[in-house]
């Protein structure tokens, strides 16, 4: 091998090194800019979020101002006072009155300590069926209230269950 052909083969390494390192530059650039790129359009997601929730805020300061006069003209609301406050049912019971003519009777929901209590205890009726409640399926304890409980299904729900000749017993279901 003679030396021109030595420093042509090297000349030519030297080229490929140098445009690998500028590929390696380019890219590495390419890169950064798509990084930037990718930051940018994060940032007017993000300005355009906080954009839509300033507009939400005005409109909903001008509804309120809106309302506002709207109450001062129109309505003529205040905010409740303490001594407006109910304490007891039967204090919201006495601001009732009496029923109209014609309206159907109220529904009624009887409640019992213990079967001792009434000596001919109906039969329960399940609402969904028809069909009466098996014995098995009811516990003479009483529940947190002192009532009788009824076991069908877990978790405390209340519900009217109709008994026989119209007459209505409430039962908590444990």
């Amino acid at each position: 091998m003679s030396t021109t052909y030595r420093i042509r083969r090297m000349g030519w390494l030297a080229a490929l090194g140098i445009c690998i390192i500028l590929y390696i530059l380019l890219h590495l650039k390419v890169t950064s800019v798509h990084a930037d790129v990718v930051r940018a359009e994060q940032r007017i997601v993000y300005l355009e979020e906080q954009k839509l929730l300033l507009e939400t805020e005005v409109i909903t300061r001008a509804n309120q101002v809106q309302l506002a006069a709207w109450n001062r003209v129109d309505f003529g609301f205040a905010a409740p006072k303490a001594d407006q406050f109910i304490d007891s049912p039967r204090m919201l019971a006495s601001y009732g009155a009496p029923p109209m003519e014609g309206a159907p009777p109220p529904i009624r929901l009887a409640g019992m300590r213990s079967a001792e209590d009434v000596p001919d205890f109906p039969q329960l009726v399940s609402p969904l069926t028809g069909r009466r409640i098996e014995a098995n399926l009811l516990e003479e304890e009483p529940g947190d209230d002192g009532r009788l409980a009824v076991t069908i299904a877990p978790g405390p729900i209340r519900a009217p269950i109709a008994g026989v000749n119209g007459v209505v017993a409430e039962a908590t279901i444990r």
